[in-house]
C-alpha cells in the first residue's frame, strides 16, 4: 500500500507485496465474512490455519506467518478492508508487517524490519530483502518479476 515515507521503506514494501502476491490472492479466495467473523470472535487460530495452507503453497516452512492479530475497516457501503499482522523470516532478515486484504487489492505496511549484521547503506539492505524473499519461495519468483533495487 503506497503511503509516504522513505523511498527506501516504499521500495521494501514493493518488494514484499511482490513477492507475497500469490498469498494474497490465495486469501482473498476465503469469504470476507468468514474472516471479518474469526477476526472480531477473536479465533484468531482458524486465521492462522487459513494463513498457513496459503503461504505453504509458496513459501518454505516457517518463513512467512501470521502475527496473531489483525483489524477490520468494515463500513456501510465500503468494501471490507482485512488487516493481517504478519512476520516474514529468511536469510538473517526479520519483517513484521499488514497485510491488506481488499476486494480487488492487496498491500504491506511495513512495521518494523531488522537484517543481522546490517550495512549502513539501506540499498544493500534492500538488496537484501529482495534476495531472502526469492529464497524463501518453494519456486523462486522470475527475475523479471522482481523489483529493481536502485543503488545511490
Amino acid at each position: 500500500m503506497q503511503r509516504s515515507g522513505n523511498t527506501y521503506t516504499l521500495d521494501r514494501e514493493k518488494a514484499l507485496a511482490d513477492g507475497l502476491r500469490d498469498v494474497a490472492s490465495e486469501l482473498r479466495l476465503i469469504d470476507p465474512a468468514d474472516l471479518i467473523a474469526f477476526i472480531r470472535t477473536e479465533r484468531l487460530a482458524n486465521v492462522a490455519n487459513l494463513v498457513s495452507s496459503s503461504t505453504e503453497l509458496y513459501f518454505k516452512p516457517g518463513t512467512v506467518n501470521f502475527g496473531h492479530s489483525g483489524d477490520l475497516d468494515v463500513k456501510w457501503g465500503d468494501t471490507p478492508v482485512i488487516s493481517l499482522d504478519m512476520e516474514f523470516r529468511h536469510m538473517q532478515v526479520n519483517v513484521y508487517f499488514r497485510l491488506l486484504l481488499q476486494a480487488m487489492q492487496a498491500g504491506v505496511e511495513i512495521d518494523y524490519i531488522t537484517f543481522d549484521a546490517a550495512s549502513p547503506d539501506p540499498h544493500e539492505n534492500t538488496r537484501r530483502l529482495v534476495e531472502a524473499i526469492s529464497a524463501a519461495r518453494v519456486t523462486p519468483i522470475p527475475s523479471d518479476r522482481l523489483p529493481a533495487v536502485v543503488e545511490a
